[in-house]
């Protein structure tokens, strides 16, 4: 049985091959195809906005799918639901392969090291077609300007949801097979009630999720499944559609038209995938109903040209392959965006490999009658295929566990991070002694407690409970610590954790990305301020011993620092209900990171290491609180962040920042002493 995708050639589709004569060759919806992979690579290189291609290609999935298993049934023709998913995943999964070995290896050469992990668990995620359900978990922003900092394997997640309605679609077509020749029922009315319930289900679904959360929406399998429902209900009525010669050319037209216009028209950033992608799914639908318009006015005479045919043949490889192109060469350039120039050449380049992929991999393994022999065949097919995808990514993980071996083995002395920088230190790191974190590691290595909130202290609010976690000390704590505000606040629990620890202190954290701990403001936003008003809530409600806070912000690359909005308010608030606050400085901040330039450039050079007058201002902000508010302590460790003329990325061995302004866990940790000490003498505990 010939398989059957949105983005492949036609050669693999059993609907438009030339010379079958029961399945016509439909040129127009080829020329379709080419049309819809054209907006997505143009969109997405030269403009950073969505399309709809993507809808139109989900759509024209579920339209030859279903052309293929009604004409089956028709004919009476047997269908092993097992040898089709095997024969389709053979027929896609070599060129997903090519892509991704590919797009791995100019990984090694060209993005740091720092984004490996990532890059190699979307790998995985896509080379087993759950590249969607990853992104919904990382909650991916699909829109973000800057496409150098997207995962080149992340354009796999429509591939992903594709594959999943092909395991779906075919096991619903052969039940509702079996049921019509049981009860001897009509089949083409039984999908359509069946299609037809998903379809407004799912519609209605992906309304409601779009509205309530668009960025999971977008990935999401079912708030999807609409798109492949209307493609096979078209496919269904289609033969009782007969539009008259003016009436195909003014539909087909206003196809195109609508299609074309609809990612500069519509601001699918908070829109799709509801009902606003009605608008290029039913553009696609005027043209696959106009099809053949028999005028020479017809835009059919456009889409059917050789030019776009040809084009079609190259679709699927030439959506693989544009987006790994567009991200690498971001990052190679140094750029958050491709001007005109770049992303021809960068389009001309998507087009040669496309071309190279579909001429020397995907056409020769069709043509390999070997594999379709027997179904023991396939099976071996597809698990050589699975085994070459995978080979370079379990290899990857199996030199992690060595990387990990020989940290382990490593001394404490070859890893001082922060005491290197207390006077009197004496160098003791070894000359080969690894850097810590590693690089893969570095983006996660935040500072955290030991699990979720539970016990009387667990927040009532749902969304802090949510973002809530604390540490295993209970009821015999000697002290009770909240720690409040965004992610630099949370950056210290790598010392505050160990400190709590020997102190026997009980931390509860509750912070919020990009939410500092100050009053209501419209400098950020609703969710924000909500979050904020509940964490004083909370305070008030359980009166700790202690809060902590960042009580500054810093600018990347600047010296200006100032207080947090409000915190004179806050403070006040606060230590009249007799809790004591631990306010911190912010660290410096960065237009880039310093822990990636030292990697790239080595530590010593220059740009990696800004002079300390450049990004950290003489006197703390904080400094003019002291004394104002009783209870009220200043801590200022950026002296053992920076050396004393300049910031580096590494100090001691260790990374100091796991990006442009966030400290690793691993260097606040080796910051643990000396934060007590401040601690103790600033409160006086």
């Amino acid at each position: 049985m010939a398989a059957t995708k949105g983005l492949v050639s036609p050669e693999s589709t059993g609907h438009l091959r030339r010379g079958t004569g029961s399945t016509p060759f439909r040129p127009e919806i080829q020329g379709l195809r080419s049309l819809a992979v054209l907006m997505v690579v143009s969109y997405h290189i030269w403009f950073g906005r969505v399309s709809g291609g993507v809808d139109v290609f989900l759509l024209i999935s579920a339209f030859l799918m279903t052309l293929q298993f009604v004409r089956r049934y028709e004919q009476a023709r047997p269908v092993s639901l097992v040898r089709h998913w095997l024969h389709l995943f053979w027929r896609l999964l070599p060129a997903v392969v090519v892509v991704l070995l590919g797009t791995l290896a100019a990984t090694y050469f060209i993005i740091p090291r720092t984004r490996w992990i990532e890059i190699v668990s979307q790998a995985w995620a896509s080379l087993f077609y759950y590249e969607n359900w990853l992104l919904q978990r990382q909650v991916v922003n699909y829109y973000a300007a800057d496409h150098s900092l997207a995962s080149p394997m992340q354009h796999f997640w429509s591939l992903s949801i594709q594959g999943q309605v092909f395991i779906l679609w075919p096991a619903i077509f052969i039940a509702a097979a079996v049921v019509c020749r049981r009860f001897r029922l009509p089949y083409r009315t039984v999908l359509l009630g069946v299609f037809g319930l998903i379809f407004a289900v799912s519609l209605a679904y992906s309304i409601y999720f779009t509205a309530v959360h668009q960025e999971l929406a977008y990935f999401d399998t079912f708030a999807r499944l609409w798109e492949f429902a209307l493609g096979t209900l078209v496919a269904l009525v289609l033969p009782f559609l007969r539009p008259g010669k003016g009436l195909k050319t003014v539909l087909g037209w206003v196809g195109v038209l609508a299609m074309v216009s609809c990612g500069m028209v519509l601001q699918v950033k908070t829109a799709f995938p509801g009902f606003v992608a009605l608008w290029p799914t039913l553009a696609a639908v005027a043209v696959i109903v106009a099809g053949q318009s028999g005028s020479r006015l017809g835009v059919d005479r456009i889409l059917s040209s050789t030019l776009l045919v040809k084009l079609g043949a190259n679709s699927y490889a030439l959506y693989l392959w544009h987006w790994p192109l567009l991200v690498i060469t971001l990052v190679w350039i140094g750029q958050d965006h491709a001007d005109w120039a770049t992303g021809a050449l960068i389009v001309g380049a998507s087009l040669l490999l496309a071309f190279l992929t579909t001429r020397l991999v995907e056409q020769p393994l069709r043509s390999w009658r070997w594999p379709e022999a027997k179904r023991r065949r396939l099976v071996l097919a597809v698990l050589v295929c699975l085994a070459v995808g995978a080979s370079p990514l379990v290899l990857f993980g199996y030199q992690q566990q060595v990387e990990k071996s020989a940290i382990a083995a490593q001394d404490a002395d070859d890893n001082p991070g922060a005491r290197a920088l207390l006077p009197g230190y004496e160098n003791r790191i070894r000359q080969n002694a690894r850097t810590l974190p590693t690089p893969e590691q570095l983006p996660e290595d935040w500072g955290k407690l030991d699990g979720p909130c539970t016990g009387e202290l667990r927040p009532t609010d749902a969304v802090l409970a949510a973002e809530c976690q604390q540490n295993d000390v209970g009821a015999q704590a000697t002290k009770t610590i909240f720690v409040v505000g965004q992610s630099h606040s949370l950056q210290w629990l790598g010392a505050i954790g160990p400190l709590a620890k020997a102190k026997q202190w009980r931390v509860q954290a509750i912070t919020f990305g990009a939410c500092p701990f100050m009053t209501e403001t419209d400098e950020v936003g609703p969710e924000c301020n909500a979050f904020n008003r509940e964490v004083r809530k909370h305070i008030s409600l359980h009166k700790p011993d202690a809060v902590f806070l960042v009580g500054t912000a810093g600018v990347p690359d600047s010296p200006e620092e100032d207080l947090t909005w409000g915190l004179d308010d806050l403070l006040g608030e606060i230590t009249d209900q007799g809790i004591e606050v631990i306010a911190m400085r912010d660290n410096p901040r960065f237009s880039f990171s310093p822990s990636e330039c030292a990697m790239a450039s080595g530590v010593d050079d220059p740009k990696c290491r800004p002079a300390l007058s450049s990004v950290l201002a003489e006197s703390n902000p904080l400094d003019q609180l002291e004394g104002t508010f009783t209870g009220l302590s200043v801590l200022d460790m950026t002296d053992l962040i920076c050396d004393g003329s300049s910031c580096p990325g590494i100090v001691g061995n260790v990374y100091v920042y796991l990006d442009d302004n966030h400290l690793s866990s691993t260097y606040v940790r080796s910051m643990t002493d000396m934060l007590s000490e401040r601690w103790f003498a600033a409160a006086g505990w």
